[in-house]
């Protein structure tokens, strides 16, 4: 009874619940008037019958009508008497069967639960300092919520609905309720010592949030997520340090990913001098050759290792290049241009690349395929989407006759941009069944789906979360994190302690972690591609190659163990 009482009084203390009391209270008002009246009518027919029966006897025949249990031990005789019986009954059925458990559970049970839900989740973050402030859930947020956990940074995340919190907060996550647009939130949860505040609503919401928060906190650099080129410039005005366009930045790395137009070296990620790039071995001589046999060591290039529809391998002497590998090369522009005076002569294909989406990401991978001078068809839904009306085609990419007319027979890449990962599977499975060789690089919204992705089929996939997660991520640690491909990432980071003296081959940095050590600088500056016996000097700068994973293991094993 004591609990039940406290759960009253909490509620009848806030505003809504004063007004549910009320409103409650009129009902029971109402019910109460209805017995009383009814029971007064019951005298009244009754003694018209020549039948008496006390006032109790006419509370007790009116509850028992109305509630529907009627035990028929008391009845009227007379038509009047039973029609009368009838509105009773329907009467009870309405207030008592229908609106009596809706206004329960509208006025009380569904308060409850909230107040239940907030009780439960903070509302305030206090004496937090350096920690990340989220002001959206969604898959950016979990991608860069995995990446603060991994790396031990604190963050919270605002969410508005005390339910949806509570549900989060039991999740493990870190949660506090407030509305986004109120800067008495980000007061409670020190946005004024937080070392980063990211907001990836869409455009409106963002330029409300980063106004806001600006007020409240001058100095602490706000990151946002636009998806127009327009909204850049009020995010920027609105106080915005960093404005991101995953959309843009997703078409751009998608088109980093086609080799299919040529045999030469494409370049994917950078670190200064230091270049990471891709090349096509289809129809080149490399073909059924070993790392060892090809000789791209004469060439002054590094191979890190060879993709296989999707499946990354680091590079041995003895890894056999296949007719579908594309070798990741690393090495600086010199080296590079070397490989492609080697390979220039062999052209894989001049037909096409197939876009299936005219979307941000499509029209993106369209503009770079241009400067590189690549041909190109867009298949598109939507006509108001329809930039480039020669080169693209409206209709439903899952019609065969549509992608026919795009060239999809004779395409050597196809890039999947939609941003429904259901459909982007589906149109996965349904290219590699038309065309087995084909290169199919996708999309994928959400981190979880990448794996789906590769064994539908798809040569390559990014995630839209993962990409705009570590861009966001770099700006916390100003970190030059470059993601080369889903799962695959070039990183740099001071030369460890316990590997300062050590040549490579006696660190033997692959083989603990499958890190590729690509780049030593020291004071005499970058060395590129060292040799095995580079010996590491503490306070110089190691460049590497690896899946997260691979770089989790490495500051296991030599920076953090």
């Amino acid at each position: 009874m004591k609990y039940y009482a406290a759960q009253l009084g909490m509620l009848y203390k806030t505003p809504g619940g004063r007004r549910n009391m009320r409103a409650m209270f009129r009902f029971v008002g109402v019910l109460l008037a209805l017995v009383l009246i009814y029971s007064t009518i019951f005298h009244y027919l009754m003694m018209r019958e020549d039948q008496q029966y006390s006032w109790v006897t006419g509370f007790y025949w009116t509850l028992t009508v109305m509630s529907t249990l009627g035990f028929g031990d008391i009845t009227f005789h007379s038509d009047i008497g039973r029609i009368f019986s009838i509105v009773v009954l329907l009467t009870g059925i309405v207030f008592l069967l229908i609106l009596m458990p809706f206004t329960i559970i509208q006025f009380f049970y569904a308060p409850w639960i909230e107040s239940q839900a907030a009780a439960r989740t903070p509302r305030a973050f206090p004496n937090a300092r350096g920690h990340v402030v989220m002001t959206h859930h969604d898959p950016v947020s979990e991608a860069l919520i995995k990446k603060l956990d991994q790396c031990g940074h604190s963050y919270v995340l605002l969410v508005p609905d005390p339910e949806e919190a509570a549900r989060l907060h039991d999740l493990g996550l870190k949660v506090v309720v407030g509305d986004f647009d109120d800067p008495e939130t980000y007061e409670r949860v020190g946005a004024d010592r937080a070392s980063l505040i990211a907001t990836t609503h869409n455009d409106f919401v963002n330029t409300h949030v980063v106004f806001t928060v600006r007020a409240v906190a001058p100095d602490v650099p706000i990151a946002a997520t636009a998806d127009s080129e327009a909204s850049v410039d009020v995010l920027e005005g609105a106080g915005a340090t960093r404005v991101l366009q995953p959309g843009e930045q997703m078409g751009q790395a998608l088109a980093r990913c086609i080799v299919g137009g040529d045999a030469i070296t494409h370049v994917v990620g950078r670190v200064d001098e230091l270049l990471i790039a891709e090349a096509n071995a289809a129809r080149t001589p490399m073909v059924g050759k070993t790392l060892r046999e090809a000789g791209l060591r004469d060439l002054g290039v590094t191979a890190l290792g060879v993709w296989e529809r999707g499946s990354f391998s680091p590079a041995t002497a003895e890894t056999v290049i296949n007719e579908n590998s594309i070798i990741l090369l690393a090495g600086t522009r010199v080296q590079l241009d070397a490989y492609d005076e080697a390979f220039v002569i062999y052209n894989v294909s001049i037909e096409p690349i197939v876009i299936l989406g005219g979307g941000r990401v499509g029209q993106a991978i369209a503009r770079v395929l241009s400067a590189r001078n690549v041909d190109w068809r867009i298949v598109e839904l939507d006509p108001a989407l329809v930039v480039d009306e020669a080169r693209t085609i409206v209709g439903d990419a899952a019609d065969l006759e549509v992608l026919k007319r795009a060239g999809i027979d004779r395409a050597p890449t196809v890039l999947i941009t939609s941003r429904d990962d259901d459909l982007n599977l589906y149109l996965t499975i349904y290219c590699r069944t038309l065309r087995p060789n084909i290169q199919i690089i996708s999309r994928a919204s959400v981190e979880r789906n990448v794996a789906s992705m590769h064994r539908a089929g798809a040569d390559f996939v990014m995630s839209y979360a993962s990409m705009a997660a570590t861009d966001l991520f770099n700006l916390l640690q100003r970190s030059n994190i470059v993601t080369i491909a889903e799962g695959l990432e070039l990183f740099r980071l001071p030369t460890p302690a316990r590997l300062g003296g050590r040549t490579l081959a006696e660190s033997a940095v692959r083989e603990q972690t499958g890190c590729s050590v690509v780049g030593v600088r020291t004071e005499d500056g970058l060395r590129v591609n060292p040799p095995a016996d580079t010996r590491l000097e503490t306070g110089g700068e190691l460049i590497l190659v690896g899946s997260s994973e691979a770089s989790r293991r490495f500051m296991e094993l030599f920076v953090e163990g």
